[in-house]
């Protein structure tokens, strides 16, 4: 599927790919999962941030075959739809899932954007909703205005973002008040269950990578890039995740870590280097959501117009003048505000992992039926369905078991999508 018109923009080259897929990725999952993990594993945070990365580079083999395949920059929607046709009410669903799941993503980051923006002078909500809306709206006429700009500002924001997290990584490892082997007493049981779970909910802190995948027609050399950029992206991000997590376990108390969940990382570097230390790590948290949040309006955008063009959503987001989709991007910017204006911190994260592992889980099954054609390894394929689905299943019986409100809140907006897809699929 190729844009109304195409770009007059330079292609997109394999550094500013890689950005897009980490820009999607390192963004508010860190953040705000830490204190999640440590909420319930404690010291163990490390151990199941690294077991999410593994679980996501499984899909992201899946992913990867699939785009070398199907070269279509559709990606999760079309995919399914090109796997199983003549199933349109199960790609209009997937493609309505999907879509909102990267609004929910946007949502979290922007929330985690405005935690982090507002943390040294107010706690006040509806200035943290003021600032989150602010952003999208930023960020939306950013990707409006130039697909090669919206780029290269990606990558300023990127890597310099992983450089500064790094580096406070650094300092929490330098300034550790307890060894690591402390962490782990001999007579103390693995919460192996804990572990497993922590790192289904992490999941949505992975899954920016798919958004490579959506810039396919402003690529250079898809059949190298592509799996390039992808599997670094998801190496990068898991070294960068582990490495803070293990230097936040060990420089910060937990009981501050948990107090302070929407901003622990800031607290902790605080107590450690005073305001220099909050300032560094509220820099590295600004940059890494706002790149976050350009990534994924970039990426998701195009997917919307793919699936608008296909009369799965209305018809007015399909048009791509200079190969720029306008309309997805500003529908796209309105509903994560809204999504902000109704939800919270862990519901919009929740939303996300399950939305994530249930559509990963799908890619990995059509991998697995078409492996002959995407020249994809048996013993892969059947590994990654075995993770996914044993991920979807623990996130699933942590929710049931710890938020059930929440749960069902979740099952009603999956309602709400379902028909809306049902809708669209009978209009059309």
């Amino acid at each position: 599927m190729r844009p109304d018109r195409p770009s007059t923009a330079p292609p997109l080259g394999l550094a500013e790919l890689i950005a897009i897929a980490l820009g999607g990725m390192v963004g508010g999952g860190i953040f705000t999962v830490l204190g999640l993990s440590v909420a319930t594993i404690g010291a163990w945070t490390p151990v199941a941030i690294g077991l999410g990365g593994c679980i996501a580079a499984l899909a992201a083999y899946s992913y990867v075959k699939l785009a070398l395949f199907y070269r279509d920059e559709g990606a999760t929607y079309a995919f399914f739809k090109r796997s199983f046709p003549h199933h349109n009410f199960s790609a209009a669903l997937i493609g309505w899932w999907v879509v909102f799941g990267y609004i929910s993503t946007i949502a979290l980051y922007a929330f985690t954007f405005a935690s982090y923006a507002i943390a040294p002078f107010s706690d006040d909500p509806w200035l943290r909703k003021i600032v989150a809306w602010s952003i999208i709206l930023a960020f939306a006429g950013v990707n409006i205005w130039s697909t090669k700009g919206m780029g290269r500002l990606e990558d300023l924001l990127v890597y310099t973002k992983i450089v500064i997290l790094l580096v406070v990584a650094g300092v929490l490892w330098g300034n550790a008040s307890i060894g690591l082997p402390d962490l782990f007493p001999v007579d103390t049981p693995i919460p192996l269950l804990g572990i497993v779970t922590i790192a289904s909910v992490t999941f949505v802190a992975y899954e920016g990578f798919q958004l490579v995948i959506h810039a396919m027609d402003d690529m250079a050399r898809p059949e190298h890039n592509i799996p390039r950029a992808i599997y670094a992206a998801v190496t990068l991000a898991t070294v960068v995740y582990v490495v803070i997590a293990v230097g936040a376990v060990l420089a910060i108390p937990f009981d501050e870590i948990i107090a302070n969940q929407e901003h622990a990382l800031a607290s902790g570097a605080g107590d450690i280097l005073g305001p220099i230390g909050t300032q560094l790590v509220i820099a590295g948290a600004l940059l890494a959501t706002m790149s976050a949040i350009s990534g994924t309006l970039f990426g998701a955008s195009r997917l919307m117009s793919v699936i608008a063009r296909d009369g799965f959503f209305p018809k007015w987001m399909a048009p791509r003048p200079r190969g720029i989709p306008r309309n997805a991007v500003l529908s796209m910017a309105g509903f994560a505000c809204l999504l902000i204006l109704i939800g919270d911190l862990r519901l919009i994260l929740e939303f996300g992992s399950i939305t994530f592992l249930l559509v990963s889980l799908l890619m990995a099954w059509a991998n697995h039926v078409h492996r002959a054609k995407t020249e994809a390894h048996p013993v892969m394929t059947i590994a990654a369905i075995g993770g996914l689905s044993a991920g979807a299943i623990l996130i699933l019986w942590f929710e049931a078991a710890h938020a059930p409100a929440q749960l069902a809140f979740v099952l009603v907006l999956y309602g709400l999508l379902s028909l809306g897809a049902w809708v669209f699929t009978k209009l059309g």
